[in-house]
């Protein structure tokens, strides 16, 4: 059962628009190919690089400084319970049991998977749910 969770506000990444007029790219991470296009936010999550969707970094973050932005919308979360993959706005992510399954839409939509030590690091229970 999925249930709210926020970032903990002393996890800031470090992120820069791509707002540069190319075709894209794409690169390996999470067991499949993700893509970026023009617009997209690369975003290093305290070393783990990846890119985010313009879309969804613009509703989901807030800036907290020069370069440091705070995830402020709240996730949606749940633990896997065996293994599989995600399809996700840049690609797919595959999982283990025991990750989690986490969204940006109380639907579901919009999803990732994160380990649970790094799901443990990052998110706590939003209580004011």
């Amino acid at each position: 059962m999925r249930q709210r969770y926020r970032r903990r506000p002393e996890q800031a990444v470090s992120a820069v628009q791509l707002a540069l007029d190319f075709d894209g790219f794409s690169y390996r991470k999470w067991g499949d190919v993700q893509r970026a296009s023009a617009g997209d936010w690369l975003v290093d999550n305290g070393g783990d690089v990846y890119t985010v969707a313009a879309q969804t970094f613009e509703r989901t973050y807030k800036n907290a400084g020069p370069g440091r932005w705070i995830k402020s919308a709240p996730v949606w979360a749940e633990q896997a319970q065996q293994s599989g993959s995600v399809a996700t706005q840049e690609g797919r992510t595959h999982y283990e049991a025991g990750d989690w399954l986490v969204s940006n839409g109380e639907d579901g939509s919009d999803a990732y998977a994160i380990s649970a030590a790094k799901f443990e690091q990052l998110y706590e229970r939003d209580c004011d749910a």
